[in-house]
């Protein structure tokens, strides 16, 4: 393995570096002691302990078992240096074999093999780091020396010159160990931040690939249901379209009919006309009598009421008004075929509970419109009933299964709220208002200016509405309440998605103005 893989394959996951007494959970994963026992200490109270890298879930705090044989391995990387002939730097004073430095002096500017480490001077003055080749940026460039401080002040790195007669005098300063230290501690904090946000996204990212597992289950279903619903709708407006062309063309056919009748009756009234002529001419007066007095010859009226019901409705059969009616009687049978497979449950019928209404909110004898008033309405003060500055009213109805819809006229008003709630959301103060709590979902203006909100998070919308008519749509079973601008066509605003654990009531909220739930419904 080249030493790069095996390097990377020695490195901590929590703080990047070479294993520091390594040791490993049950999942068999890897960590220095120090950092995992700091991942570990901030699960604490959290109902439950993971590993870092799989996620693997713990109830108890896990016990660590020391991983001698990674320690041993770690121990022969380290003391094997493959990092040194890599780094490029070697020996200064081994002009006849280039060999590896293992340090280099920054007060000598001299770099240093093991053999020539041993014989170089100890004394303060000469400092030693890692094998580098620009000790030139390790010392300050005004006063040439090197760098030992940090100012804090001026965020720089500093010499003793420039402590004592350059322009960091009386500036507070810390060696490089203790800025480092603090620099350490510092970046140890972000990494626990990136940590935890990385386990959020973990988690959401399981949450998400959970629920794309259930809606490729329930696309299969789906698939299949709308496949032969579209087969049937196919076949059945083909059918629809036979009907109606042969509605178009049977009218044509029709009037020929009539046509080729009346001409049969024409020819038969003109033989009884030449008929009558020639007895008429008949000089033998028997004759006349016997070949006239038969009803044959004297009934002219025969079916004329009904050829003339038959001619006037032929003229007036309303043409293509006609087939209009096959193609909406047949597009209404197919419609409710489709509602009958596919129902979506309409909420129009709802109506304002006037025991819920704050006293400041007018309610229409139809319990559908609610208006603000600045006069009171003298309603008792019940626990049920919203106070103080929640000038709202709910639903008499409440759902708590299938997929539902309502709409509102919010034509009326500049300021107003509507929504859905539970039944156990407060009556009183602020917090009581539709989308200011956990308990509740809503959608409002102010100004001019539209929000969504739940749980007083707010969520500004990036366009105004285009209509004054909003629609509310419920999926219980689904979790989600979805808000919709009625315009031409139907925007989606936003769709709230949860697990619901009451039943679920409408909401509505006004402070000027009157807003009107519709009594009509359309099918989305």
């Amino acid at each position: 393995m080249a030493s790069g893989d095996l390097r990377a394959e020695l490195e901590c996951s929590v703080c990047l570096n070479i294993y520091t007494d390594p040791v490993n959970l049950r999942c068999g994963h890897n960590f220095c002691r120090v950092c995992i026992d700091r991942v570990l200490d901030t699960q604490e109270g959290s109902g439950g302990y993971s590993c870092p890298e799989c996620r693997e879930k713990f109830p108890d705090r896990p016990a660590l078992q020391r991983n001698i044989t990674l320690r041993n391995i770690v121990e022969n990387f380290l003391s094997a240096q493959p990092d040194r002939e890599e780094s490029g730097v070697f020996c200064t004073y081994c002009v006849d074999s280039p060999v590896p430095a293992v340090r280099s002096c920054l007060l000598c500017e001299v770099s240093l093999c093991d053999k020539h480490l041993r014989v170089h001077k100890k004394s303060p003055e000469h400092i030693l780091c890692d094998p580098t080749l620009s000790m030139e940026s390790r010392k300050c460039s005004v006063h040439k020396e090197v760098l030992k401080y940090f100012c804090s002040k001026d965020n720089t790195y500093v010499c003793v010159s420039c402590c004592l007669i350059g322009e960091h005098t009386g500036h507070k300063m810390e060696s490089l160990d203790e800025a480092t230290f603090k620099r350490k501690e510092t970046l140890r904090n972000v990494l626990q931040k990136l940590l935890t946000k990385r386990e959020e996204t973990e988690e959401r990212v399981q949450s998400l690939q959970e629920h794309r597992r259930k809606v490729e289950e329930e696309a299969a279903g789906d698939t299949e249901r709308f496949t032969a619903l579209f087969i049937d709708l196919r076949r059945r407006l083909e059918d629809l379209e036979k009907r109606i062309l042969r509605e178009i063309s049977g009218r044509a056919e029709r009037i020929s009919i009539s046509i080729r009748d009346l001409e049969i009756k024409k020819e038969e009234l003109s033989r009884k006309m030449r008929h009558i002529e020639e007895l008429c001419n008949m000089t033998d007066p028997l004759t006349v009598l016997q070949e006239s007095d038969t009803g044959d010859l004297c009934d002219t009226e025969d079916g004329d009421n009904e050829d003339r019901e038959r001619h006037e409705e032929l003229l007036h059969d309303g043409g293509g008004l006609g087939v209009a009616g096959v193609l909406h009687t047949g597009l209404s049978d197919i419609i409710t075929e489709v509602n009958v497979h596919f129902p979506i449950q309409g909420a129009a019928d709802i109506l304002l509970d006037v025991n819920t209404a704050h006293n400041n909110l007018q309610i229409s004898d139809d319990r559908k419109t609610v208006s603000w008033s600045d006069r009171k309405q003298n309603r008792p003060e019940t626990p049920e009933r919203f106070q103080d500055y929640s000038f709202q009213v709910m639903s008499s109805q409440s759902f708590s299964s299938g997929r539902h819809y309502w709409e509102v006229d919010v034509g009326g008003s500049d300021r107003w709220r509507v929504g859905m709630c539970y039944p156990s959301i407060g009556r009183r103060v602020l917090q009581s208002r539709i989308g200011s709590n956990k308990k509740s979902w809503g959608l409002y203006r102010s100004g001019n200016k539209y929000w969504v909100i739940h749980d007083s998070k707010e969520i500004l919308l990036p366009t105004n509405l285009s209509s004054n008519r909003v629609r509310i749509y419920l999926d219980y079973e689904a979790g989600r309440i979805s808000f919709y601008d009625l315009c031409d066509p139907i925007r989606h605003l936003r769709t709230f998605t949860t697990t619901f654990t009451e039943p679920l009531h409408a909401g509505l909220c006004v402070w000027r103005g009157c807003i009107k739930i519709c009594g009509g419904k359309r099918e989305m």
